[in-house]
């Protein structure tokens, strides 16, 4: 195991895995075959194949409070997150100097098949492995023998009473079962589950629910709140508005934080349109300061629960109209509680920043540069950002306000700011995944004209290829083309820098 270890360490830390594990299993395995004509050696070789063998090796979990072991996993199971998902990469990457069917068999057990919770990003990993190997990965489909059937027989028996039931019906009365109000006269062998007659109507009407339920759940996941609420809840969130309006010292805020949390938690009650009603984003900074640490209970730690909601309808506001530098008291606050809250910092205020309708300024720049950099680890900072310029939209997790709907967009619109923020994370050092860069590298050739005289935009360029090069070999020619469109004071660095891949 101990000679894995650099390998695996390049895994962790490198900002190009792909590329340098490749290189060093190269040298690795070059290096043994040299040194194995003059000694024999008894450890185990250092290729691909031996490396694959490594990640399916099996091994068991035990729980200590119990003297059974738990299910196997495989080894590769036993690692981060974010370390198999770069390890499914690489593989991906270099798949064609591995085996077919041991990558096949890895990618289908890494997709969870014994019903194991699977990590979004291992999941995608593993999937875009299997699609792209080369042989067919549904061959057994045709040892069932299929094609032999009788689609006579096939419906018949499809339509058919189970055997237990019809045995059970001979020569009895009454129900079927205690809790089923159909009796054994209901029951024909012969009776069809949709009739031919009225098939396309039950299919419309079907269509016809699955489109309602559709609209249902894009409604909720757009957080439009419908339901009413009872008058005196409404009466109650608009007193403590005007209480929260009146406070000149926090001390007069501590007992209102009760009444809001209250007010809101009570089971079944809209949180949203409570909060809506309340506006605690119109406080000023000091009293919404004060909010924000005392709303949290500390027992609600959904994704998209309590937390969440206190940021969306406290700070979130106040940033998105943030046309200067955000007050101190303001700013120590929301990066205390987002050091706390992270996944709530990205739901209820990084996420929905970002998409502003109207793009980031250099404002919320700098805020969101802040919470990624004391609040967040890098890798959850790298998982983000490939969530945010790669995902697909339903994989996105954000909330809002109802009535700050028309500040956000569904989209990142893009401007020098949004360049200035991926610098600060370049700077961070954060390691950007492959399909992050591939998205940034077709950001950079849409927007190169835009801003062929913009110096923000040729610094982020300059520190994008300082970061990323051995992720840009494939882009070097496309992105040289681009840079020339620019005429900045860095274009000439830029080049030489391309040039040097």
């Amino acid at each position: 195991m101990e000679e894995w270890i650099p390998l695996l360490d390049i895994f962790f830390k490198s900002p190009s895995p792909e590329t340098q594990a490749s290189l060093w299993l190269d040298e690795a395995s070059n290096s043994l075959s040299s040194s194995s004509s003059s000694s024999s050696s008894s450890s185990t070789p250092i290729n691909r194949s031996s490396f694959v063998s490594l990640l399916k090796k099996e091994s068991y979990i035990t729980d200590q409070n119990s003297s059974q072991s738990s299910n196997k996993v495989l080894f590769i199971e036993t690692l981060p997150n974010m370390v198999q998902s770069r390890i499914l990469s690489f593989l991906l990457y270099d798949h064609r100097r591995f085996c077919v069917k041991d990558l096949v068999w890895l990618a289908r057990e890494m997709l969870g098949g014994s019903g194991k919770e699977v990590d979004l990003w291992v999941q995608r990993g593993a999937q875009n492995l299997l699609d792209i190997m080369p042989e067919r990965k549904f061959d057994w489909i045709s040892r069932l023998d299929l094609g032999s059937a009788d689609e006579d027989g096939i419906v018949e028996e499809f339509d058919s009473v189970p055997d237990w039931l019809t045995e059970k019906k001979a020569g009895c009365a009454g129900a079927i079962l205690p809790w089923l109000p159909v009796s054994f006269g209901d029951v024909d062998s012969d009776t069809l589950v949709v009739d031919s007659c009225n098939e396309e109507d039950v299919m419309s009407q079907c269509r016809d629910n699955m489109q309602v339920d559709h609209r249902e759940a894009v409604d909720e996941d757009d957080h439009e709140v419908n339901v009413a609420l009872q008058p005196d809840v409404h009466e109650m969130s608009v007193n403590l508005r005007a209480q929260i309006r009146n406070c000149e010292s926090t001390s007069e805020v501590l007992p209102l934080c009760d009444d809001i949390r209250e007010l809101c938690l009570e089971k079944g009650r809209d949180c949203l349109r409570v909060l809506a009603l309340v506006e605690p984003w119109n406080a000023d900074d000091e009293i919404a300061a004060v909010l924000l640490s005392n709303l949290h209970s500390g027992s609600e730690e959904e994704e998209l629960g309590w937390p969440s909601k206190i940021l969306c309808s406290t700070v979130l506001p106040k940033f998105l109209a943030l046309e200067k530098s955000a007050s101190r008291v303001l700013m120590s606050a929301t990066i205390e509680f987002c050091k706390i809250h992270q996944r709530a910092a990205e739901y209820g205020l990084v996420f929905p920043l970002m998409l502003r309708k109207e793009g980031i300024n250099n404002f919320i720049c700098e805020v969101v540069s802040r919470v990624l950099k004391e609040c967040w680890h890098l890798g959850h900072i790298s998982a983000f950002c490939q969530k945010l310029l790669c995902g697909r939209r339903e994989e996105r997790k954000f909330m809002f306000l109802p009535c700050h709907r028309d500040l956000i967009s569904d989209d990142l619109t893009w401007n020098e700011s949004l360049f200035i923020l991926f610098q600060n994370i370049l700077i961070h050092d954060v390691p950007l995944t492959q399909g992050s860069v591939d998205c940034l590298v077709s950001k950079v050739q849409e927007m190169a004209e835009r801003y062929s005289k913009s110096l923000k935009f040729g610094n982020f360029l300059l520190h994008f290829i300082s970061k990323c090069g051995p992720m840009l070999h494939a882009h070097k020619y496309p992105l040289i083309e681009s840079v020339k469109c620019t005429n900045s004071l860095v274009t000439k660095s830029i080049l030489s820098k391309l040039n040097a891949l």
